[in-house]
């Protein structure tokens, strides 16, 4: 079973132990790679690129950066790439991403895509490039054929490989690798992971980035009550069986977001051997 992690680059001191604690431990179980967010206000040249080569650096790991179109000119972009490279990194991870705050103006790319195009004119094959896709459809798209089209312009762009939102219905994952297909695009489609351990900050997570949680898992929440541990449980029942689906069904790895927390991660890699 191959895994990759995402983390968030720190900012405080807390944070900062929090994800040293958590590289520490899962490291353990020899990620594929870990990936670290892209910072938003004020941080993009110096946050990311900080805790990617703290990674690499202090904990071996195979440390690759996300890069967004929002909020970054080209020369920022070309300058954040050429850094990236001269610490060794050969993947990134390419998003079109949200306009940081306190930001009025989108940056020189539009698309992902554009972002994708750039990195391939510049550094030819040296990067590996992740994008981003939508199983459920990405929540401004017009509808799920447009979104769709909008992941194979970012395939012809160049990308190598890609990472799904997470989501909880393995349907919905099967059937778009099966229309990815059908157009002819044939790289990686890895499911994103979300390990379940709060429930109220799941659901604002979802609302915000269009994620469906089913209704049977609300319900059987809403009975937790406060129950933390009764919502650990059942969330690590219920990630734990939409893993197994996913890997019998032939999903090539599980990339897990881990909101720089260790235990969930954890718990879900032993849950499944």
């Amino acid at each position: 079973m191959r895994l990759s992690f995402e983390f968030f680059p720190p900012k405080t001191d807390e944070q900062r132990e929090q994800l040293e604690a958590s590289a520490s431990a899962l490291k353990a179980l020899n990620p594929e790679y870990v990936s670290v967010t892209f910072g938003a206000g004020g941080s993009t040249l110096s946050y990311t690129p900080e805790t990617v080569r703290h990674l690499r650096e202090a904990h071996g790991l195979d440390a690759a950066p996300h890069l967004s179109c929002m909020g970054g000119t080209r020369s920022e972009i070309a300058a954040l790439l050429h850094r990236y490279r001269a610490m060794g990194c050969r993947r990134v991870v390419a998003l079109r991403g949200d306009l940081p705050s306190g930001m009025a103006a989108a940056g020189d790319f539009r698309y992902a895509s554009d972002l994708v195009e750039f990195i391939r004119a510049e550094h030819g094959d040296w990067f590996h490039i992740e994008v981003a896709c939508y199983p459920e459809t990405h929540p401004q798209s017009r509808d799920a054929q447009t979104d769709l089209a909008n992941f194979q312009r970012k395939v012809e762009a160049g990308a190598n490989g890609a990472i799904t939102q997470y989501f909880f219905n393995a349907d919905a994952y099967f059937r778009f690798v099966d229309e990815a297909r059908a157009l002819g695009i044939g790289i990686p489609i890895v499911p994103g992971i979300m390990p379940i351990t709060n429930f109220s900050q799941l659901r604002r997570f979802s609302e915000l980035c269009g994620a469906e949680i089913p209704r049977w898992i609300s319900q059987r929440m809403a009975g937790f009550g406060d129950d933390a541990a009764a919502v650990r449980g059942f969330g690590l029942d219920v990630v734990t069986g939409l893993c197994r689906r996913l890997l019998e069904g032939g999903a090539p790895s599980l990339h897990i977001y881990t909101l720089n927390r260790a235990k969930a991660s954890l718990a879900l890699a032993r849950a499944l051997g």
